[in-house]
């Protein structure tokens, strides 16, 4: 893997790693998350970030292998031009399934690199 493509994915493991900094101190509930705007704004960025990585990576290499490729970037999509169908069950969807799994995949496609 050349550097290019493993700055990118250091990207989206430190955008997954904030992500759940977010709940360190707390237990995960939705409730609690669907009343506070200023944490589902940052998992909104986060998310972002991480899509907008996987982009760049598959501009650069477009047979990179990375699980829901395709999906990660169509989230980001959705979240920067479609913001008002982005609905607070969705970012919860996001934080407790889909960036925890992104998360161990790329942690894996990085230890496989060294």
């Amino acid at each position: 893997m050349d550097e290019y493509i493993e700055k990118h994915l250091i990207d989206i493991l430190n955008a997954a790693t904030e992500v759940e900094s977010y709940f360190a101190d707390a237990p995960k509930r939705f409730q609690d998350f669907q009343n506070d705007m200023l944490r589902q704004r940052a998992v909104e960025r986060n998310v972002e970030i991480m899509g907008e990585a996987i982009n760049r990576i598959l501009k650069h290499d477009p047979d990179f292998s990375l699980p829901n490729s395709r999906a990660i970037i169509a989230t980001r999509n959705r979240v920067i031009h479609g913001y008002d169908s982005v609905t607070t069950e969705f970012i919860w969807s996001l934080i407790v399934r889909h960036i925890p799994a992104l998360k161990k995949d790329v942690e894996a496609l990085l230890s496989d690199n060294n």
